[in-house]
């Protein structure tokens, strides 16, 4: 199972609220450098009173950043402004410090470096051609001499960083995104699991409690996997495993959300409905296990499904109260012979 919207939202959110840390750090680190070098270093006064400028723009730009009025937003658009503040401090920087002499121009590749970890590949040839179309700036007092063989080879260190940068970023996020995927799914059917699972339920039930809305929660559970596994071994009860979550998977709404509970166990959550709505849904999923045979090995097998359902706020308060409900009402369904459909229904009270 793919990755929804809301997923993709949550981790790209979490990814940059971490990048956005670092962009403060880099900020500090880079006021903290000019001003030891105005300390140490002998500076004209003009070009003291602008590096001092500099820093102070630099700080502000940080301060409303990371604590003022967009604190809260992380994107890789935010990170991108960043890094186009970074270079361009730095380039000024280095036009009062010496320019292409000056102690700060490698820190360009700090800048390129961290646009191939964080922009992809494309940003990073743009940040690229920037860094050079500065360097040139910075050089333009020797321009005479600066297409002899010696400058020119001093544009290369840029083109290499950014090229391998890419390249190497390219690798990282495929490698990241694996390893996302399986932190987050069910190596056996694809689908959600559990961790998952309560990280997106807990968004839909914010969302419930705010906008006074429904969901509903299914328990499901195969009837027959002990049976099957004892006659047709385990593999045949993975491969039942999986015929279940296919036919989930193909009877649900792409904005509900499924899991592997556990076993043969299953969760749905049905978001902005009630029980008795969705009721004719899982019915659905039930009577398609019932009379589709999947085939295993020269044979073909079959299983049931025993549901539970309950809603919110009626049969809970919670997610997982709401699931634990659905859970008594599943196994009420055992109870009753299996192959059905319970809705739950709070006790009477006590008299």
């Amino acid at each position: 199972m793919r990755m929804d919207s809301a997923e993709i939202q949550l981790s790209l959110q979490q990814r940059f609220k971490g990048y956005d840390r670092i962009m403060g750090s880099i900020s500090w680190l880079l006021i903290a450098l000019v001003a030891l070098d105005i300390k140490l270093m002998p500076t004209d006064h003009s070009s003291l009173v602008f590096l001092a400028l500099l820093c102070l723009l630099l700080f502000f730009y940080n301060m409303n950043a990371r604590y003022g009025l967009f604190c809260n937003r992380h994107s890789q658009f935010k990170t991108f402004i960043d890094l186009m503040v970074f270079l361009a401090f730095i380039i000024a920087v280095c036009w009062y410090t010496g320019r292409i002499t000056s102690p700060f121009i490698s820190l360009i590749y700090l800048v390129l470096m961290a646009t191939a970890l964080t922009q992809g590949r494309r940003i990073t040839y743009l940040m690229a051609g920037l860094a050079i179309t500065s360097y040139i700036l910075l050089a333009s007092d020797e321009l005479r001499d600066f297409y002899n063989l010696s400058r020119i080879l001093e544009l290369f260190p840029y083109m290499l960083i950014a090229h391998l940068g890419a390249m190497l970023a390219g690798e990282t996020e495929s490698a990241r995104r694996e390893v996302e995927h399986l932190s987050l799914t069910d190596e056996v059917t694809g689908m959600h699991n559990m961790r998952n699972f309560f990280l997106l339920s807990d968004v839909q039930e914010k969302l419930a409690k705010r906008h006074d809305r429904g969901f509903a929660i299914c328990m499901l559970d195969a009837d027959n996997l002990k049976a099957i596994n004892d006659e047709h071994g385990h593999l045949a009860g993975t491969e039942l495993i999986r015929q279940v979550a296919a036919m989930i998977s193909s009877t649900i709404r792409c904005s509900d959300i499924c899991a592997r509970y556990g076993g043969d166990e299953f969760v749905i959550l049905f978001n902005e409905t009630s029980k008795e709505d969705v009721a004719p849904t899982v019915e659905r999923i039930l009577s398609g296990m019932a009379t589709t045979p999947f085939p295993f090995g020269s044979e073909y097998l079959t299983t049931t499904i025993s549901a539970g359902l309950a809603d919110f706020p009626a049969d809970g308060s919670d997610v997982k109260s709401v699931m634990a409900n659905a859970d008594t009402a599943m196994y009420a369904s055992k109870r009753s012979g299996k192959n059905r459909l319970t809705l739950y229904t709070s006790p009477a009270p006590a008299t």
